[in-house]
């Protein structure tokens, strides 16, 4: 079984395996109901079934003992040593990801179809917190907040510009987070752009000092920034996690299904649904305008420290 290399030896009788084989913002939805999960099972190693890249914010929760590198649910079959004591889908309702799970022959299994009855409309923190409370463990949905890594910001007190998004349709046009941009540094601010490997260019674009960190710098980073602005994608939930002022640009998804429900957060949406998966940017995103995105900026932007 391909554990981090830090794991000690695993005891499949002793193995809760939790499968999240997700993205960023998917893994900090599921803390809560992960947190729930470790003090309901004290004695047991928990592996999470995860992207590997996901590895060092999820030991950083303090959830897990482990990641078994999992890349979606194609990516083949979870190997375990032996079937685990439990197997928890905090992934989706199935059939796929149950069936996998169900592989592993756990002796128990939770998840939606087979345990609570799946709803559409829904708050992802309080769909996985439901599933757990249908088994007997109360999990908090308001129990996000992540440690801080033990290194420094690279840019402390930084605004910092999220241009990218996993889909088309949560991508706002980079020119206006240019603009954005242009007119926060304007301001005094000092603006980075942050992205993964694939979005440089996506970011360079945006025109101001690019940082390309790793996750735990890119957590870093947010937790001691003084504004991030971002699409909903999972540097908001970041933003999230340390109670980082926001300003997030909803389109196709409602922020009432992945949204901050408090904090130091600015949310805009201009209504409707559409399809989180599309390769252009949703029209309701499209209707966020620059002047708002700007406004909203200067009224939740936090203050520099005192010299």
């Amino acid at each position: 079984m391909a554990l981090a290399r830090d794991a000690p030896p695993m005891r499949s009788h002793a193995l809760v395996l939790v499968l999240r084989a997700l993205g960023l913002g998917d893994l900090l939805t599921a803390v809560p109901a992960l947190r729930a999960l470790r003090r309901a099972r004290p004695a047991h190693r928990v592996v999470l079934a995860a992207p590997a890249a996901l590895a060092p914010l999820a030991r950083l929760t303090g959830t897990v003992d482990a990641v078994l590198p999992q890349a979606g649910l194609d990516d083949g079959a979870l190997r375990t040593d032996g079937p685990p004591a439990l197997a928890v889908n905090l992934h989706g309702r199935g059939p796929e990801s149950t069936a996998l799970l169900r592989a592993t022959r756990p002796r128990e299994l939770w998840a939606f179809g087979s345990g609570p009855h799946w709803r559409d409309v829904e708050h992802e923190v309080d769909r996985w917190c439901r599933l757990l409370g249908h088994y007997g463990v109360a999990a908090d949905p308001a129990e996000l907040a992540l440690p801080r890594p033990d290194r420094p910001s690279p840019v402390p007190g930084a605004v910092v510009v999220h241009p990218g998004a996993s889909a088309g349709s949560r991508r706002w046009p980079v020119h206006r987070f240019a603009a954005v941009a242009a007119a926060l540094a304007a301001d005094g601010h000092r603006v980075v752009v942050t992205g993964g490997p694939s979005e440089r260019e996506l970011a360079a674009a945006v025109g101001a000092e690019v940082l390309t960190p790793d996750l735990l710098g890119l957590a870093a980073l947010v937790a001691d920034a003084a504004l991030v602005v971002c699409g909903d994608t999972g540097v908001a939930h970041l933003a999230t996690a340390y109670r980082t002022p926001s300003v997030l640009l909803f389109g196709p998804v409602p922020p009432v299904e992945w949204g901050p429900r408090s904090g130091p957060h600015a949310v805009l949406w201009k209504g409707g649904r559409g399809d989180p998966h599309g390769t252009e940017p949703d029209p309701a995103l499209l209707a966020v305008t620059v002047d708002e995105v700007l406004a909203a900026a200067r009224r939740t932007v936090r203050a520099p420290a005192a010299p």
